[in-house]
């Protein structure tokens, strides 16, 4: 299939995952990844293990965000090295590195730099906490920019105390938009016929990730979101928004009318509420506590069905197994196998569908090295 950045080059010194992220996006969206490696044992996440689960002998998370890239190593540190990564730049569109603020710019591949070698080049810069003030030097790390952004604070219930997200959304976030500026910064380059700086961090991203939240904490006299004792899900929404134990199995209730819950729990006492303005945020935790006893009368299952053609807006919760076998997911076909048999191996694919079609996923994350002497000749290092 054609898609949208075939003959767009990426040359990629980032490792780990919000860097990667950014460019496994573009590749999805056609362009060539050419991933740059420490010839001593490459991307640190090769060796990052999720579980002890392997493919070709490395990290299941490795091959999830590098799969279908081009290996090539480079020793940066050298002169060799140093004068094929910035050779390799000069047949560029995009450059991606995600080194802690000021190492780039000491191994002599820095925007400053870049730009030189190449004017039109996209050159994106993923950090930790930006690159200036006290934090710019500390570890770009996915939990500890959660534990710095205030985030924690927005899950689970009120005794919780902070509840991190379950998955590194810093990185994935972070990847996600520096792809976004990455893509304006092509546009600007196709159509202008120069370069840009695209910079974010792990810690704008989730500053950024919770936008509706702090522009209703600054324009509302610093009042804070208030979690629920149980089932909490958003720390400003009313009642009876969050999350409800069944006969079997939970129920999640997004923003719906009061009184017509009230008529379909045949709950009088919530009728009542209904009618007193704002009691949807003055009586949280009393609207709550009748919702979650009518709600246990019945399984989560049969309440979905029963509340849904009635308009009110929920959904039963399903865990992956329950996901990957409904019919909506398998329509979806958002994975793809590779290989037979024993040897059948499987990756996620592109969350975007072009011109009705999703991207494929074409192969494993490259071995160390792997494309080093086609590289070396193609490009002439």
């Amino acid at each position: 299939m054609s898609l949208p950045l075939e003959g767009v080059l990426i040359v990629d010194f980032s490792q780990f995952l919000a860097g990667p992220y950014a460019s496994l996006r573009l590749q999805d969206l056609g362009a060539r990844v050419i991933k740059i490696e420490n010839p001593d044992g490459g991307d640190l996440c090769r060796q990052i293990y999720l579980s002890p689960q392997m493919m070709e002998q490395e990290s299941t998370l490795f091959h999830s965000i590098n799969r279908g890239k081009e290996s090539l190593t480079l020793d940066l540190k050298s002169q060799c090295g140093l004068a094929d990564a910035k050779a390799l730049i000069t047949h560029a569109d995009v450059v991606i590195q995600n080194f802690r603020p000021g190492v780039i710019q000491k191994l002599g591949l820095g925007y400053d730099v870049v730009s030189q070698i190449k004017p039109s080049v996209v050159y994106g810069s993923v950090s930790g906490f930006g690159t200036d003030g006290p934090w710019a030097n500390l570890p770009g790390q996915d939990l500890l920019a959660q534990a710095r952004s205030g985030l924690m604070w927005l899950s689970g219930n009120c005794d919780d105390g902070p509840v991190p997200v379950g998955l590194p959304l810093a990185d994935i976030l972070a990847g996600a938009n520096l792809a976004h500026g990455l893509l304006a910064g092509l546009y600007k380059q196709a159509t202008q016929g120069i370069g840009s700086l695209v910079e974010t961090s792990l810690l704008e991203s989730l500053v950024d990730a919770q936008f509706e939240f702090l522009t209703t904490y600054i324009n509302s006299d610093h009042q804070m979101p208030q979690r629920l004792s149980d089932g909490s899900a958003h720390g400003y929404l009313e009642a009876p928004y969050g999350v409800y134990k069944t006969l079997d199995g939970q129920l999640a209730l997004a923003m719906s009318s009061l009184s017509s819950l009230a008529v379909a729990l045949e709950s009088r006492e919530l009728g009542q509420l209904a009618q007193t303005p704002r009691a949807g945020f003055s009586q949280r935790e009393r609207i709550r506590e009748i919702v979650a006893q009518k709600l246990m009368a019945n399984t989560a299952r049969a309440w979905e069905e029963l509340l849904s053609v009635t308009g009110i807006w929920c959904a039963r919760i399903l865990d992956w197994p329950e996901l990957m076998v409904s019919d909506t997911f398998k329509k979806l076909q958002m994975t793809s196998t590779m290989g037979q048999d024993d040897l059948a191996q499987t990756l996620m694919r592109s969350p975007l569908r072009v011109d009705g079609r999703r991207p494929e996923a074409v192969s494993l994350g490259p071995t160390l090295n792997q494309n080093g002497d086609d590289l070396r000749r193609e490009f002439d290092l």
